[in-house]
């Protein structure tokens, strides 16, 4: 990590740096800024940008550190933040073209935050319509593109956050995930992404400007070039709000173990629900041969007491109903409209997804039970495993599609599978509140990142990111795509 080009290091080495006097907030703003007109022409990335009030939070924190004062953490680190965040006079639209001349009137929580710490955001990056998609385009900013390979999607639907990122154009990242959107970018991206515990970083502020209260299933969560900034991310943005705080303190458990012979890990490299491309199921072996060859405890078998099939259907009917509720009144009417034409008989993915969308509050509370009951077999399961390895998606980063969403299809190892159905990696952590921290493991035999998701107890978020430093001391760490080296 600390062999990288400046645009490439890490938000902690970057501050690091700042400290020691060896640069400047000012001179890497400027770095960040040559870069993105450099490159962000072809990616795409960073979609709004805030210059004046950076330049001024860069020189502030320039003349602190002259002083020997420093403001926190990330004292001087420029970076930027997916669109969905309100930031004080900035649009905040989700996509949706009715906000696109609307602006917040205050910092979303996560933001504040992060400018306490010292962060100096200087813009936003690029999102999918309602944040509901594995690609990150709409009416108002465009397509995002992936930096390994133009033509191949970033992720979605922090897709900005992990292609901004990867190529070199800011410091540090914070996304949000409801169907995988922090942890698909980053497997996609290369980089490294944390979807924290439900709950566990407050939301407010992650809406459309008109809106206070956050979705079910949504958190917020640090995307980054290391492990150890996804820690500090976690330690930053975590902890009650200000209602909350009245009588909830924090005190999250750390792994306590130092190194990855002492762990007991499970592996659930492939599932027939949703196929995963030969390439990614290797690269999740291949993390946990890792532990197993370092004296670690590994097991392929192990696997928590619910219904599989249960828990995929209740998280995807919670998902498209939560999902639908950011529609206007005009297509949540049209979705309604649809879903009384369909063929009693019709079991599509469509149709599918349609009555969902549609869910009654009987049909998401009942939904909602067997989340408590994957809540508590996960629980059960812990007691005995430190994490399980997953895939996070099937395939690396696919080729963009903006064709209907309920006609689109993956293709896995030649053979089309449903498009929704890559949530179903996504969707286990999400329904049962779980942290999961996605890790690189290098490019694919076509230049394509490959991710590998480590998913954890709920509150065992320090514990997943413990995991992910030790995988990446291992060699298991970021590497920049090449054509952005420079």
């Amino acid at each position: 990590m600390n062999d990288l080009p400046i645009p490439f290091k890490s938000a902690t080495a970057l501050a690091a740096m700042i400290r020691a006097g060896e640069t400047s907030s000012e001179e890497l703003l400027n770095l960040y800024l040559e870069r993105t007109e450099a490159h962000n022409g072809d990616l795409n990335a960073i979609v709004v940008f805030d210059l004046e009030r950076a330049r001024k939070d860069a020189r502030h924190a320039d003349a602190m550190q002259a002083q020997g004062r420093y403001l926190g953490p990330l004292h001087g680190v420029p970076m930027t933040v997916k669109e969905s965040f309100n930031v004080e006079g900035l649009p905040t639209t989700f996509g949706f073209t009715e906000f696109k001349d609307s602006c917040a009137d205050e910092d979303a929580v996560a933001i504040s935050r992060l400018r306490a710490a010292g962060a100096v955001i200087f813009g936003k990056t690029n999102v999918p319509l309602a944040l509901g998609d594995f690609q990150s385009y709409n009416d108002i900013y465009g397509t995002t593109n992936n930096p390994w390979n133009l033509s191949r999607v970033p992720g979605g639907s922090s897709g900005g956050s992990a292609a901004a990122l990867a190529a070199g154009l800011t410091g540090f990242e914070v996304g949000s995930d409801i169907g995988g959107s922090i942890r698909n970018p980053s497997h996609f991206c290369g980089v490294f992404g944390h979807k924290p515990t439900f709950g566990l970083l407050p939301t407010r502020g992650h809406t459309p400007t008109r809106t206070l209260d956050a979705n079910d299933l949504s958190v917020i969560g640090p995307m980054a070039r290391s492990a150890r900034d996804l820690r500090l991310g976690v330690e930053l943005l975590a902890g009650p709000d200000e209602i909350a705080s009245r009588g909830l303190k924090l005190a999250l458990p750390d792994l306590g173990k130092q190194s990855l012979s002492e762990l007991k890990v499970a592996v659930w490299s492939d599932d027939s629900r949703t196929p995963v491309a030969a390439e990614v199921k290797a690269r999740v072996e291949l993390v946990a041969e890792k532990i197993r060859s370092a004296g670690g405890e590994v097991s392929f078998d192990a696997r928590p007491d619910f219904d599989v099939d249960e828990m995929s259907d209740a998280y995807q009917t919670m998902l498209h109903a939560t999902l639908a509720s950011r529609f206007n009144d005009d297509v949540y009417a049209n979705f309604q409209n649809q879903a009384k034409q369909l063929d009693s008989q019709d079991d599509s993915d469509r149709a599918r997804v349609l009555r969902r969308q549609i869910s009654s509050v009987r049909e998401y509370n009942l939904a909602s039970e067997v989340r408590a009951k994957c809540r508590w077999a996960w629980h059960s399961f812990f007691e005995e495993y430190d994490a399980i390895l997953t895939p996070i998606m099937s395939t690396p980063g696919f080729p963009h599609d903006h064709s209907p969403m309920g006609g689109r299809k993956i293709i896995i190892d030649n053979e089309e599978h449903p498009y929704s159905g890559q949530v179903f990696w996504a969707g286990m952590g999400i329904i049962a509140c779980l942290p999961g921290t996605v890790i690189p493991t290098g490019p694919s035999r076509e230049g394509l990142p490959i991710g590998v998701q480590i998913m954890g107890r709920e509150y065992g978020d320090l514990q997943t990111i413990a995991i992910a430093e030790l995988l990446e001391n291992a060699g298991f760490a970021f590497e920049p795509p090449a054509a952005y080296v420079s």
